[in-house]
């Protein structure tokens, strides 16, 4: 079934339920069903008059929003190619990818937005603000279907995150969504169970990036009332207000909720946080209690009385959090588990339709990121790289026939992700193919999971890059509020366990963040390796010559 008639009908049966809305302070703004259509059919009616039709493209570039949503329904339900665009984008990326996409309009969220492209591109396309989208003018009559398309036709270029380059518009067709929609629907029955009462979801992600924009198409096609965030400085007030089942999260704000919930019960008194230490010593398997009675009491204790109040922080409907973008520490999916909160793992590219594998709620290995989903083919090809055969796999990158033939070959999706699967079909993500390091020694190093592990030794550490490659030794950068006697004793520890070519011998510890501000970090907030490699080269060659590095011997 066209998904688009799907999220019609459902919006329709909805009439009169919140089905959208916003958290705003103290409060939430919500709208029904009928008032998302009446958005909708505004939106259609003056981007006909505007002159925009099948097969047109069309940017939107906006924070997320209840007009965010609508006008991308009615851009999809004209048969227009919707080009979402991140609007915290660098004015001359946004610029760049709207030259290569050309398109005949871009909807701006506000004028700030439309001035920075008017001064980045200014022999660029029309643009139109979202309040001259809707007008006010309310609809009449019963809601227009959406222009037939077929399969084939595409619905959308989402522009990747441009790791080690230039990014490049995947675009996705009909047939992509109409086959991932009934998938990921299907995963969140599992988790819900027979409901009455409308899903609760709350968003903070820009509805711009794949994996974000399908879970709000989801919950448009089922009885779910979605809640975005609009002010992140305040994000967890937000979640409470919101009172969500489940929501999407990136492995870097769980990593910080964590790092955050220790550094709370590290101030209290002497007695929380022994229990808790105790707790967390008995559930990682770092004690001799571990499995005997005296763990199964430190954990029974701190499940009465300390691991609620935790728990309350995200409201009382919690059921799961759903993390995906990278793959998440172990420990800290670990962790979260034994405060009584499953978090659900998702593995996707932008060119997979943003998902391939996905958590069982039933059934969940920690470190895994879930099977393939149904109608999904995985396996390792060359250096353990994941490929991806299936009906989800998106038609191309738009104008690269050369990147789309790379990417493509005898009807696999290469991923360019390094992996492994066990023998219950659960797979492993280890890293990027390309970011391995060879050592001079001829041996590859994955440092993802080195990197994560030093990550999690490191109190006060925000981020740990390896790098090593051609040379005799691995090296850690290291941002954050950390001491240098920290990171000796976590490399000691670390190097103890691991073989020579493994060792972290020495550091560098970073006076500033990676951030997307300073161009370290894509606009949703991946590393780019190049880029550290480059601002660093003089401090990491200085690194390389110190006579004392740390575990030599």
């Amino acid at each position: 079934m066209d998904f688009r008639i799907r999220i019609q009908e459902n919006l329709e049966r909805l009439a009169n339920q919140p089905v959208l809305g916003e958290v705003r302070g103290d409060r939430v703004h919500t709208i029904s069903g009928a008032e998302l259509l009446g958005m909708v059919a505004q939106a259609r009616s003056r981007l006909r008059a505007a002159g925009l039709g099948p097969d047109d493209r069309c940017a939107l570039l906006g924070h997320n929003s209840l007009r965010w949503v609508a006008a991308d329904l009615a851009l999809m339900a004209e048969g227009i190619v919707v080009v979402p665009l991140y609007a915290r984008q660098a004015a001359r990326e946004l610029a760049a990818m709207l030259r290569d996409c050309t398109p005949k309009l871009v909807l701006c969220g506000d004028a700030a937005l439309a001035a920075a492209i008017a001064q980045a591109l200014p022999d660029g396309p029309p643009r139109m603000l979202f309040e001259e989208l809707f007008d006010g003018r309310a609809a009449q009559g019963a809601q227009a279907p959406p222009v037939p398309r077929s399969p084939a036709d595409p619905v959308t270029i989402i522009y990747t995150s441009g790791t080690s380059g230039e990014p490049k518009g995947a675009v996705l067709n009909l047939a992509n969504l109409n086959y991932m929609l009934p998938c990921t629907m299907a995963r969140l029955d599992q988790l819900m169970g027979p409901r009455s009462q409308p899903d609760r979801v709350f968003h903070y992600l820009p509805c711009n990036f794949a994996g974000s924009w399908i879970l709000l198409l989801t919950s448009l096609s089922r009885n779910s009332t979605l809640l975005f965030s609009t002010d992140l400085q305040r994000l967890a007030e937000e979640i409470r207000r919101a009172q969500p089942h489940y929501f999407l999260n990136v492995p870097a704000l769980l990593e910080r909720v964590r790092r955050g919930i220790e550094a709370r019960l590290a101030e209290r008194g002497w007695l929380v946080q022994g229990l808790f230490q105790r707790a967390r010593a008995a559930w990682f398997g770092r004690d001799a209690s571990t499995g005997g009675l005296g763990g199964r009491l430190w954990l029974g204790l701190a499940s009465a009385l300390i691991f609620p109040a935790i728990r309350r922080a995200f409201g009382p409907n919690l059921r799961a959090l759903i993390c995906g973008s990278a793959p998440l520490a172990v420990e800290t999916q670990r962790f979260f588990q034994m405060l009584g909160i499953p978090v659900l793992q998702v593995y996707g590219l932008t060119e997979t339709t943003a998902i391939c594998t996905m958590d069982d709620p039933q059934d969940v290995e920690p470190g895994y990121v879930g099977p393939a989903i149904p109608g999904v083919e995985m396996q390792l090809g060359e250096r353990d790289e994941i490929l991806v055969r299936g009906p989800n796999i998106f038609s191309g990158y738009w104008n690269r026939p050369e990147e789309t033939a790379r990417v493509l070959r005898d009807g696999w999706f290469h991923t360019g992700d390094q992996g492994e699967v066990n023998a219950r079909g659960n797979w492993r993500i280890l890293g990027r193919v390309k970011n391995i390091l060879v050592l001079a020694s001829g041996h590859n190093v994955a440092p993802e999971p080195l990197e994560d592990e030093l990550l999690q030794r490191l109190e006060g550490a925000q981020q740990v890059v390896l790098v090593g490659h051609g040379r005799s030794y691995l090296v850690a950068l290291v941002t954050g509020s950390v001491r240098p006697e920290q990171v000796e004793q976590a490399l000691a520890a670390m190097n103890a366990a691991l073989p020579h070519y493994k060792q972290i011998r020495s550091y560098l510890l970073l006076p500033e963040p990676f951030t997307i501000e300073n161009g370290l970090l894509t606009a949703n907030g991946k590393l780019r390796r190049d880029a550290v490699l480059t601002r660093y080269a003089a401090e990491i060659e200085a690194a390389y010559q110190r006579s004392s590095a740390v575990g030599r011997g």
